[in-house]
């Protein structure tokens, strides 16, 4: 056999392991100055070598012993067999054999022997080597070198294609949607954020939102887990649930926590959903009047919007219509004709203080569940710088952005241990060791009855939020967002512009729009063509919620960024401003249908304005941005 190679470094021998000989230097066959030369295999024993030019003469390279199957298959036929049908057979075997050099597949022979076939080129020639064995010796030394050389060369190989993947910045795995976030980036930046429902994480919110926490599912609570290796993400859930009630000053022996909700309306419907049967009662205040569709609301046409009102019977209460305040007494005659098992308080749009203590009595009178919606004022809750409900409610449930300026979620308070006795009840011994029953059917309503696994990168991070909250920087921060939203009524209502209540006791206000004959919807247009972003709100004695007649204004956002009462009035200006353009284009275009958008676009007045805001909210830094 003559392989030969003008161009190539290496050298080909064989040596052949005969009992009738010693081996013998290898005879040269690549690159040979005698190609004459043959080598005389005796046996099916040989041995195989590589020489090459370029290696370094220092370091000897030994021998690997080999088989020819070709020769397998003449050694058959010598002992009688039929030849042709073993050179294929043989031939089907080693086809069958794996390419990838790491799983090559071992093949028994008899007892004493294994035998090992590799299929390789060499030169451009295809050839097909046996190697035998004893099952007792090891390998060599040198075969287990080159073994290990095709094992790592393979996993490196795995290592970099996962890396290639799982390594790439969000710039240069998705440059489409790096841009689109850069915009939204910049839009905040140097934009006036106004929105009551909306505020800035820092940085180590941030960080836990997109960490390795988002890969691990853990349904189940703490310790009870559907899924195995969750005894670190046990850890960071029972860290967040002692933070939240740490947050609020409210013990363990009382109170009980669940973390896990992705929103609040999620919490708000587990609640419904742990303690009631469908078609049962719920009462809230009304959504025209500042409350939240969770709370159960119908739209004028009686459609059934929330899944509240779809599944449960929903009556609402209001808000006086000539002082936008909540009438207690109209409140207590419908509970107590209506009967609800849940009396629900809080709003999306309420700017002064509830009165938790009459809510306590109505409730108890019609013999209802009071539940608290804090999702709006939970900061200023928990920096005590508005009333609190925990003390009169039986179920407190939130958001856990907004005012706490943690990640997006919902949360759950509930309460446990010993039911206290009904005011003005005789005491009943009877009555004494009765317990509530939140904690377990609350916990089952989120997990397994209307979740899956929680997000533990939120549960992580609201943890980091409620340890914030806990210091006294955070209650210096809710001190702050109260006078900015003073500051920024009294210069409205210095202007004569309406506000609902005439004032705030909290974070938000409603400014009514029908004095200058606006609607909200075409105000916050306007105003964001300037930069500027709040929303439409529908103000009570409204027909409908299709063109609302007011806008709703929250301060917790730019006080984030550092702004002080001077920089509220400063918005307050741009905003009185922004409804004198849409007074302007309004009388010119009318109601502004088909060109809305290129009058936006175009109109002088919004490209100065504008210029004026981008300027303006340049000068305050952003929590986590890097600008």
């Amino acid at each position: 056999m003559d392989l030969t190679h003008s161009q190539s470094n290496l050298s080909l021998g064989f040596l052949s392991h005969s009992s009738h000989s010693s081996p013998h230097p290898p005879l040269p066959m690549a690159n040979s100055t005698n190609p004459n030369h043959r080598a005389l295999i005796s046996d099916d024993s040989i041995s195989f070598q590589i020489d090459s030019r370029l290696r370094d003469s220092s370091a000897p390279i030994s021998s690997i012993p080999l088989q020819l199957l070709e020769q397998s298959a003449q050694n058959r036929r010598n002992e009688g067999g039929d030849g042709a049908a073993d050179e294929r057979e043989s031939v089907a075997e080693y086809k069958k054999e794996p390419e990838d050099a790491e799983e090559r597949e071992v093949h028994n022979g008899d007892d004493d022997e294994e035998v090992e076939v590799e299929e390789f080129r060499i030169l451009g020639h295809s050839m097909c080597l046996k190697r035998r064995r004893d099952r007792e010796d090891s390998v060599s030394s040198s075969s287990s070198a080159v073994k290990r050389i095709f094992v790592d060369s393979s996993l490196e190989s795995r290592r970099c294609a996962v890396k290639s993947w799982g390594n790439q910045s969000l710039q240069m795995a998705d440059p489409e949607i790096f841009d689109i976030m850069e915009k939204e980036k910049q839009r905040q930046y140097k934009g006036i954020e106004l929105i009551a429902s909306e505020n800035f994480v820092c940085k180590a919110v941030m960080e836990a939102l997109g960490s390795h926490l988002t890969n691990k599912y853990s349904e189940g609570m703490p310790g009870a887990r559907y899924y195995r290796g969750n005894q670190h993400i046990d850890e960071v859930e029972t860290l967040c649930c002692e933070r939240a009630l740490a947050a609020f000053e409210l013990s363990s022996e009382n109170w009980g926590v669940n973390v896990q909700p992705y929103s609040c309306t999620s919490a708000n419907l587990a609640v419904y959903t742990g303690l009631l049967l469908p078609g049962d009662r719920i009462m809230g205040l009304d959504t025209l009047s500042g409350g939240n569709t969770s709370h159960g609301h119908y739209a004028p046409s009686g459609r059934k919007v929330s899944g509240a009102s779809i599944f449960f019977e929903s009556l609402p209460y209001k808000v006086n219509p000539q002082t936008g305040y909540i009438d207690y007494d109209k409140l207590e005659e419908r509970a107590v004709d209506f009967h609800p098992k849940i009396l629900i308080c809080g709003g999306s749009s309420y700017p002064r203080e509830w009165d938790y203590a009459r809510l306590r009595q109505i409730a108890d009178k019609c013999g209802a569940v009071l539940m608290c919606d804090m999702a709006q004022i939970s900061g200023l809750i928990a920096a005590k710088e508005c009333a609190s409900p925990f003390e009169y409610c039986d179920i407190v449930t939130s958001t856990t952005h907004k005012s706490l300026r943690g990640p997006r979620g919902g949360i759950i308070f509930y309460r446990k241990g010993k039911k206290p006795r009904k005011r003005g009840s005789a005491l009943n011994p009877s009555d004494d060791g009765e317990l509530y029953d939140f904690e377990e059917k609350i916990n089952f309503a989120v997990f397994p009855a209307l979740q899956g696994g929680p997000h533990n990168n939120h549960i992580a991070a609201l943890a980091i939020a409620l340890k914030q909250v806990a210091t006294p920087e955070y209650k210096a921060y809710m001190q702050q967002v109260k006078r900015n939203a003073q500051a920024l009524a009294s210069t409205l209502l210095r202007r004569k512009c309406r506000l609902v209540t005439g004032g705030t006791d909290n974070h938000l206000l409603l400014w009514d729009l029908r004095p200058f004959g606006l609607t909200g919807k075409t105000f916050e247009v306007v105003c964001e063509a300037c930069h500027i972003t709040l929303n439409k709100v529908a103000i009570f004695g409204d027909n409908g919620t299709i063109t609302p007649c007011g806008v709703r204004i929250g301060t917790p956002a730019m006080t984030t960024r550092g702004c002080l009462e001077a920089d509220f009035e400063t918005m307050a200006d741009f905003l009185i401003r922004a409804v004198q353009i849409t007074v302007m284009i309004q009388r010119e275009h009318g109601k502004l249908q088909k060109c809305f958008s290129k009058v936006l676009h175009n109109n002088k007045d919004i490209v100065e304005l504008r210029t004026r805001v981008e300027a303006f909210a340049t000068q305050f830094a952003m929590p986590a941005f890097d600008l």
